[in-house]
């Protein structure tokens, strides 16, 4: 990938991580916001747009860490392993303990006596279905064999981005953050596809124009 391709790819995930947040901010936390809709309080939204955007930013560029982190891990993983098979069924079992994890865990650090177990499996399958829809994308995309790494990223590298706010179990917090940070490596994960196909037919053409033969000088 060319680094012009590369720095699209980082300023329009930038722009969709803001925007992300900024709308996922005025749905999960109406009940906070409302009232300046109902006061027509322009200063005031357009100031919690921004704050929302801003901090969407940052949800974006942890996003683009995490991405740029798997890829990395990605062909570290399958330079030790030798075998695409057992690469990709280390990652399945790694996504099973991070799932089970996202349940367990939470549930034993944050529930009250009689608590049920369903919204913490819901809050799984917040990340899990998604995961599974981008996977297959993926692997339309490419090929079969990109299904698992896809669904790796879209899960294991998610939570742990996930992870900080996770810890603070601030429901509000929690769903601010998880929808950019679903957007943002989706949105990453679809599109290195086209850039790769981008930046090799660039690449094909300056070849061309390097390669081209050059017109004998005429005789006249």
């Amino acid at each position: 990938m060319t680094s012009r391709n590369w720095v699209k790819l980082f300023i329009s995930t930038l722009l969709i991580g803001g925007l992300a947040t900024g709308v996922t901010g005025f749905i999960v936390r109406w009940a906070e916001f409302a009232r300046f809709f109902k006061e027509f309080n322009i200063i005031e939204i357009l100031a919690i747009l921004f704050w929302l955007i801003g901090v969407g930013f940052i949800f974006s560029l942890l996003s683009q860490a995490g991405f740029f982190a798997y890829l990395t891990i990605h062909r570290f993983g399958l330079g030790i392993f030798k075998s695409v098979k057992l690469w990709n069924a280390i990652q399945v079992v790694l996504i099973g303990i991070v799932l089970f994890d996202l349940v367990y865990l939470r549930y034993e650090l944050f529930a009250a006596d009689n608590d049920s177990l369903l919204p913490y499996i819901g809050l799984m399958l917040l990340v899990l279905i998604p995961g599974l829809i981008v996977a297959y994308l993926k692997a339309r995309q490419t090929n079969k064999s990109a299904f698992i790494p896809a669904l790796f990223f879209m899960i294991v590298v998610t939570v742990l981005e996930w992870v900080p706010i996770l810890r603070v179990n601030e429901e509000s917090w929690v769903y601010l953050m998880i929808f950019p940070l679903l957007i943002c490596n989706a949105y990453q994960l679809l599109m290195l596809t086209k850039i790769n196909e981008k930046s090799l037919e660039e690449r094909k053409s300056i070849q061309l124009k390097t390669n081209k033969p050059t017109k004998k000088p005429s005789n006249a």
